[in-house]
């Protein structure tokens, strides 16, 4: 039976970040399910839509082996829009010790969500002082990978990123 992964955008997320795992994780022969603050078709800062399958009031996190999170300013509007909801989903995959990507702003909803202390990691660089602000270890490395967590900074990242998450997934 095939892994079920979710993947958790918000309004304005980085096209490339969203994109290239959903085709991967696709490729690689994984179900995927994409979950935003509402239903229906979001766009990226780019432009580029997608239609979003279930809203977050609607996922059981239960129901999936692992979650992917992209960045752009997707995640600071789930912030704004869906805290608590978005919360609840993130802290289940963390405290289950199920697999957890996240690349650019996406480690901001590990933050909300108090999931980061005493984990190394990466991110977009213009938030390495919230993560270490929150406990976390902040590198500037393409991915790091820290036991369930798989991080990566920017779109130029996103190869090592996947690599790295399908190992994960696949262990």
């Amino acid at each position: 039976m095939s892994k079920r992964i979710l993947i958790m955008i918000g309004p304005d997320f980085e096209d490339l970040e969203l994109f290239y795992p959903l085709y991967r994780l696709k490729e690689a022969g994984f179900e995927i399910t994409i979950t935003a603050p509402w239903k229906g078709k979001l766009s990226g800062k780019h432009g580029y839509t997608v239609e979003v399958d279930k809203s977050f009031d609607e996922i059981n996190p239960d129901e999936y082996d692992a979650l992917a999170i992209p960045g752009g300013r997707g995640p600071e509007r789930i912030r704004v829009f869906t805290r608590e909801q978005a919360i609840r989903i993130v802290q289940h995959f963390m405290d289950n010790g199920k697999p957890v990507a996240a690349i650019c702003h996406g480690p901001q909803l590990l933050i909300s969500a108090e999931c980061v202390k005493g984990y190394r990691l990466t991110s977009y660089p213009g938030i390495s002082d919230d993560i270490k602000a929150a406990g976390g270890i902040w590198v500037n490395e393409p991915v790091v990978v820290d036991r369930n967590l798989v991080t990566a900074r920017i779109p130029d990242d996103l190869p090592y990123w996947m690599k790295e998450f399908i190992r994960l997934l696949l262990s």
